[in-house]
């Protein structure tokens, strides 16, 4: 064979693709879409990482009250070029929405990126999803929160997505609430650099990123190689044909090859446009609390360049593979034949070598390194591609058996002996995602525990803990809480500092202030009354209970050298006996300590320099009780800050990985769903005549869809059981990998196979009425 042999027989091929018809055409559409949809995955897989650094460095580059935690710019003194910024953030229905409250002290204040203007007392900015949600009928409670009128829209350099909720508001007297955390003065935005560099991720976390990489992108792999063999039948039929004009074996294979690569091409460019398509939808959708804007979802150039090679590249090799059994004579196909029995035993060398690959690394855990990565995804991608090895030789095990039954059962199952790989690679992707799909929710659910740490919270006690700043007396918040719609229950105190002298104390103490009834959600106390006062007993403590003696005066909030409030320390001379209490390990407060003061026992002239607190107790029937909160707390203080009890927190960085694995099995599933109909739909139209003519010959219609019902019931039932056999026994070994107790989560794993079912079931309706129209006796018709 001469060198220049391959690409004429190639070229060839990708004429006949072309040039050959309506039925070539058909062909070739059909498999540059399914081709097509994989590979508009795989570039939005590789802008991925483009995405995540851009919202990264939009982030960074809005920087403010991050910048007030250093000590040299929490130290910045005020000029005509600073700007008091605090953090107001709070959350609606369950979304964040980000706000900062502006005050400029000059006329060259710096303006936080995407604005143009700084807002004037009263008016604020916000972020176009902002701004559509206040004008509807689902941001009425938010709307009240926020009193400031709307003069203009934040610019995208200053969100980090499209649907983010975010707002800057202009107000007044904020420099007088300057704290070096939440709210301070700044010169510009924008992060400092961090020269120490970042902490190492925890290797089972890195484990957890690789596998949810392979199993996300595996069923990608799948669907594509499954769809440069679309019309394979009809294709080797005209392969025949080129046999009986003088070609040989191996030309008719190239040809072949040919055909797919023109298809896959084709495939590039579908994908190309499916995914400028997805990229601009990306910019008005929402996942998990998840946005982007479509500039952020470039791909990176070698990773498009290795799509653009590999794609292609595999559609010519899993051609010759297909082929490979193949005789393709002058005279027909001998595919039509019984095939020859599929062997088992080569096709499970496939997993037990993923297996062999995992085994080095059981029981590493997160105190030995980092997992290599290449054992790791080569053992996952063996182990996932053993499903697509097992399936056909499952199917044609099973069929190989059947045969009574019904008339649809009867043709379902001798289609299906007659082409059992063809109906197999029809649900090898759902199958190897579901697979995936179980070992990782195995995965996450095992390790989750690791990621995850009690608060000490009772959530029996409190839903939310509300922290007001100065000058908000405890009545008045009693009062407002009282009227708010939803509260069932509140405890309220007040929080304050307490010193031996005015200005630099030598002894100082933390004080909780409230009545009876709030003291004993703190403490255990001997007796209460009204003018009581409490030391409570700490082995850590030794300034309270020398501080508080009768006929003694204290300071609240005494100043110190370099801050706090010169001149606006209060005295408060102790009138009663000091009584001895033991905080209670419950506490609503957490760990307290210090004083326990009733109201009664301080004056009012006290009330500014103390901070009230609230913990509530919601009525589950009230659907937006925490909203209505949320604005009581906002009308009596723009700066409240609300939290939201939980019995538990989990890790930010294990929380990420998950929120990402939920956005791409998100896209994964609309893939499989695309992909199974598209491939179901090119299945349909290669038996167009078959189904023609058992219709002109007065079989049922109901039985024909029965029978392709069952063609492809079959086959997914045998695959969702054996991707619950590999994703077991895979979860089960990560589970071992990560020094973790395998256990199994019977429930999650019926929803994975729920979940694959129902997008089966999906599809198959979705197929019904083009089946109905194709059996017609009119499709006998040809040219």
């Amino acid at each position: 064979m001469s060198a220049g042999q391959w690409p004429r027989d190639l070229a060839m091929g990708v004429r006949f693709a072309f040039t050959g018809g309506r039925e070539g055409w058909v062909r070739a559409v059909l498999t540059a879409v399914g081709v097509g949809l994989g590979v508009a995955l795989l570039l939005l897989t590789s802008a991925i990482p483009s995405a995540l650094a851009t919202r990264d460095d939009r982030e960074d580059a809005r920087d403010d009250i991050g910048l007030v935690y250093r000590d040299e710019t929490a130290k910045t003194k005020r000029s005509d070029r600073t700007l008091v910024v605090a953090n107001a953030d709070t959350e609606y229905d369950g979304k964040g929405v980000r706000g900062r409250l502006l005050e400029p002290e000059g006329p060259r204040a710096p303006l936080p990126p995407g604005v143009r203007k700084l807002p004037a007392p009263g008016e604020m900015v916000v972020s176009p999803a902002l701004a559509e949600l206040l004008e509807s009928g689902g941001g009425k409670l938010l709307k009240e929160r926020l009193p400031y009128r709307v003069v203009g829209t934040i610019g995208e350099p200053g969100l980090v997505g499209s649907r983010e909720l975010a707002y800057f508001a202009g107000v007044d007297g904020l420099a007088e609430r300057i704290n070096g955390s939440t709210v301070g003065r700044i010169d510009a935005f924008g992060k400092v650099t961090d020269q120490s560099g970042g902490e190492e991720m925890d290797p089972v976390l890195l484990l957890l990123i690789m596998v949810v990489l392979v199993v996300l992108l595996m069923p990608v792999a799948v669907f594509i190689a499954t769809a440069v063999r679309f019309g394979g039948e009809r294709r080797d039929r005209r392969l025949a044909a080129l046999r009986l004009v003088g070609a040989d074996g191996r030309m008719t294979r190239r040809i072949a090859a040919g055909e797919a690569l023109a298809g896959a091409v084709l495939g590039l460019a579908f994908g190309t446009v499916f995914f400028l398509i997805g990229r601009e939808i990306a910019g008005s959708v929402e996942v998990f609390h998840v946005s982007v804007f479509p500039s952020y979802l470039n791909p990176s150039p070698a990773l498009a360049a290795l799509i653009v090679v590999a794609v292609p590249a595999s559609a010519v090799l899993v051609t010759l593979f297909a082929l490979r059994g193949v005789v393709i004579e002058p005279l027909g196909v001998v595919r039509t034949a019984k095939p020859a029995r599929r062997r088992l035993w080569w096709r499970l060398l496939v997993p037990l070598a993923g297996l062999a690959m995992l085994y080095p690394m059981l029981g590493q855990g997160s105190d030995n390194g980092n997992f290599n990565e290449y054992m790791v995804t080569s053992g996952v991608v063996l182990l996932l591609v053993g499903v697509t090895a097992l399936l056909p030789w499952a199917v044609e095990a099973f069929v190989a058996r059947m045969g009574s039954g019904s008339l649809s059962w009867q043709l379902a199952v001798r289609r299906l002996q007659l082409s059992s790989g063809t109906a197999a690679r029809m649900v090898n992707g759902i199958a190897v995602a579901v697979a995936g799909a179980i070992a990782l929710q195995m995965l996450f659910a095992g390790v989750e525990g690791q990621y995850t740490t009690p608060t000490g919270k009772d959530t029996s006690r409190a839903h939310l803990e509300v922290e007001l700043g100065h000058d908000v007396p405890m009545t008045t918040l009693r009062e407002k809480l009282d009227r708010t719609k939803g509260v069932r229950d509140r405890v309220i105190v007040s929080r304050g500092w307490l010193g031996d002298k005015r200005f630099e104390p030598e002894m100082s103490s933390d004080v909780t202030i409230g009545d009876c009834a709030a003291l004993r959600e703190m403490a255990t106390l001997p007796s209460c009354r009204d003018g009581d006062v409490f030391a409570l007993q700490n082995a850590e403590d030794t300034d309270s209970a020398k501080l508080a003696k009768p006929g003694r005066t204290l300071y609240f909030d005494p100043s110190y050298e370099g801050g706090g409030s010169a001149g606006k320390e209060i005295a408060w001379t102790v009138r009663s006996e000091v009584k001895k209490a033991q905080p209670r390990e419950d506490s609503l407060r957490g760990e307290i300590w210090g004083l326990l003061i009733t109201s009664s026992a301080l004056p009012d002239e006290v009330t500014p320099a103390l901070s009230s607190s609230a913990y509530v107790r919601l009525d589950p029937s009230v659907p937006d009780a925490t909203d209505r909160v949320r604005n009581t707390a906002a009308a009596l203080d723009p700066l409240a800050k609300i939290w939201t009890w939980t019995s538990t927190e989990r890790s930010g960085e294990y929380a990420s990985i998950r929120t990402g694995l939920f956005v791409g099995a998100a896209c994964v599933l609309v893939l499989i769903g695309a992909s199974l109909l598209v491939s179901q739909l090119e299945q349909l139209r290669e038996r167009k005549k078959l189904l023609s003519a058992l219709v002109a010959f007065g079989t049922r219609r109901r039985t024909l869809s029965l029978s392709v019902l069952w063609q492809t019931a079959i086959p997914i039932a045998l695959g969702l059981i054996l991707s619950c056999v590999v994703g077991l026994v895979l979860g089960a070994v990560l589970l071992k990998m990560s020094a973790t107790p395998v256990t199994v989560a019977w429930t999650s794993v019926l929803s994975m196979v729920g979940v694959g079912a129902g997008v089966v079931v999906v599809v198959t309706l979705l197929s019904l009425p083009p089946l109905l129209r194709l059996m017609r006796p009119d499709g006998l018709r040809t040219e």
